[in-house]
């Protein structure tokens, strides 16, 4: 069995010498049950030095020159040679024990992918709230956070992966598919709850509450205009770091 661990990365040379260690050593939990990893990062067309930190930290890099992160998913699944993928984001810190529920799933062999719970690094009153209405939502529904997904590499072909068409919600088109494609095989979706995934609470900081607000007014009036279009949603690209 062979995983590869995809981290989608645009202008992360700050944070990938912190997430992509915790990851090798979140990996612990294939290597001891003498199963293979791979680590592949997929530089987004970065203005810094992306790549050159990837590769020092010894991960293989693919480069997507088109900023969008359904591109940078899919680049990396691209290069990946895994037999199952596991998407993680690069301010994200994922723990061995999670990787250790994630290796059950899949020796279960009923799982054909999911996602896990998630928390943040630190603690913010409307930022928690927030998140716990996600993973109300995450458990119920079956949808994967976009920190964190994991699936049979075949399903992710078959399904065609992210969509090309979406610049933010990705994740949640494609636990949808994905949805689908489990039913018709007889294989279950499963949401991790025990284990959650830490991930960086850094967008409160790097924008400011008017931003924020500004963002989920127009995401609400007009979601189809700002989901489909990379200007709208600045927060995630326009580099700020």
């Amino acid at each position: 069995m062979k995983i590869s661990i995809i981290v989608p990365a645009y202008n992360e040379e700050k944070m990938l010498p912190r997430s992509l260690p915790a990851i090798r050593d979140a990996a612990r939990a294939f290597t001891e049950a003498g199963w293979e990893f791979e680590l592949v990062v997929c530089d987004n067309n970065s203005t810094d030095r992306t790549s050159q930190v990837a590769a020092e930290q010894g991960a293989k890099v693919a480069f997507e020159p088109i900023n969008q992160i359904s591109r940078a998913r899919n680049g990396g699944a691209n290069a990946a040679t895994g037999d199952w993928f596991i998407f993680v984001d690069a301010d994200s810190f994922p723990t061995e024990a999670l990787f250790r529920r994630v290796r059950e799933e899949i020796e279960g062999g009923r799982c054909v992918g999911g996602g896990c719970l998630v928390q943040l690094d630190e603690s913010q009153p409307i930022a928690r709230l927030l998140v716990m209405l996600w993973n109300l939502v995450s458990r119920v529904n079956r949808w994967a956070a976009g920190s964190f997904i994991f699936c049979k590499a075949e399903a992710f072909r078959a399904i065609g992966g992210f969509s090309t068409q979406l610049f933010v919600t990705e994740e949640l088109d494609f636990s949808k598919r994905l949805k689908i494609y489990a039913k018709e095989h007889r294989l279950k979706v499963k949401i991790i709850t025990d284990v959650k995934l830490v991930t960086s609470a850094r967008k409160m900081h790097l924008y400011n509450k008017r931003e924020h607000a500004r963002f989920m007014l127009k995401a609400i009036l007009f979601p189809r205009r700002v989901i489909g279009t990379r200007e709208e949603c600045h927060v995630w690209y326009d580099g700020r770091r």
